[in-house]
């Protein structure tokens, strides 16, 4: 634990700084740099051993985010962050067979690249277009990124003192009830916070609070879904780089699915 919070302290001012005050070119490769490390994970989770398959894995999903970047941005990264917030919707159907696409056969590694993809990418796209969208948007995509931390240290704290009824036994024994719910509490309380540095009125305080509750449970998905391939490949934690938090896949993997849904339902309450 104690290092746990060290490392935590470290790298949270510095994140912070880098949304708030790079400008949305450099934040946008800063940010592949990270989604790459996580899929570069992604590919020994789940079976991928030779160095030129996951080389080659890595390749694809560089040219398709260096596509999207030359490209005509805006309509293609808000499509590409739609699609992504679709997949997750489909990712409790696998929750609720955390067997399946088990094994090693190709057919399964091939699903679970995909996947990785379609988890990265999008949310990738989300983080940009939220940093990119005028002089608010470094402090939306903060409140992006902060909802979603706030959600985990809070039912992190709320489960060990509260925890009882398991939420999800099969795939990620830790997790409780009373983890979700004061997860959810906490993701709430920090977005409501945020509203006067937003520019926000008390009319519109109902939709970010749903906006966060939304928030929160999608990332509790992405949370669950890569519980799910760490329980299949038997396996604690994705890798070993950040000391006390396990791999870079083991501290994205709520992002991965928040922060498409955080865009899609901004646009939808017209936030």
């Amino acid at each position: 634990m104690r290092q746990r919070i060290l490392t935590a302290l470290l790298l949270l001012p510095a994140a912070i700084a880098c949304v708030l005050w790079l400008p949305t070119p450099w934040m946008g490769g800063l940010t592949s740099i990270i989604m790459l490390l996580g899929l570069w994970e992604l590919t020994r989770l789940v079976g991928l051993h030779t160095l030129t398959a996951r080389l080659a894995y890595l390749a694809a999903n560089i040219a398709v985010m260096s596509w999207l970047a030359w490209s005509a941005w805006l309509g293609l990264a808000l499509a590409v962050v739609v699609i992504g917030a679709c997949f997750w919707l489909l990712i409790p159907i696998w929750l609720a067979y955390p067997g399946a696409f088990a094994g090693p056969s190709r057919q399964h590694v091939a699903i679970k690249l995909l996947s990785g993809s379609l988890a990265a990418i999008p949310a990738w796209s989300a983080l940009l277009l939220l940093h990119g969208d005028g002089a608010l948007g470094p402090r939306w995509a903060l409140l992006a990124l902060a909802a979603v931390w706030a959600a985990d240290s809070f039912a992190y704290f709320a489960g060990s003192r509260w925890g009882r009824r398991k939420l999800a036994p099969q795939i990620s024994p830790g997790k409780t009830w009373a983890g979700l719910w004061g997860g959810l509490a906490g993701c709430t309380l920090i977005s409501l916070a945020a509203a006067p540095a937003l520019g926000l009125g008390w009319l519109q305080l109902p939709s970010l609070a749903l906006l966060a509750l939304l928030t929160g449970v999608f990332s509790v998905v992405g949370d669950l879904f890569e519980s799910v391939l760490k329980r299949q490949a038997g396996i604690k934690d994705s890798g070993s780089m950040i000391p006390g938090h396990g791999g870079v896949l083991d501290r994205i993997d709520s992002l991965l699915a928040a922060l498409p849904a955080f865009v899609v339902f901004k646009l939808l309450f017209g936030l």
